[in-house]
């Protein structure tokens, strides 16, 4: 089995791993209320999506 020669360095090491870290995920505000959404999912305040009412919401 292959065997390093030299220790990797910190720095080498951490410029491998800046690719590795996670994104949070994207927000858009929903037009009818203003609540943060994700895209492409219905607001889950209001229940509105692409300008229609799609789920019951609990502000009635």
């Amino acid at each position: 089995m292959a065997v390093p020669k030299r220790k990797t360095s910190k720095s080498k090491r951490d410029m491998r791993r800046t690719h590795k870290k996670l994104d949070g995920p994207s927000l858009t505000t929903c037009p009818e209320c203003g609540e943060a959404v994700q895209p492409h999912h219905a607001c889950a305040s209001c229940g509105a999506y692409k300008g229609r009412n799609v789920m019951e919401s609990d502000e009635a």
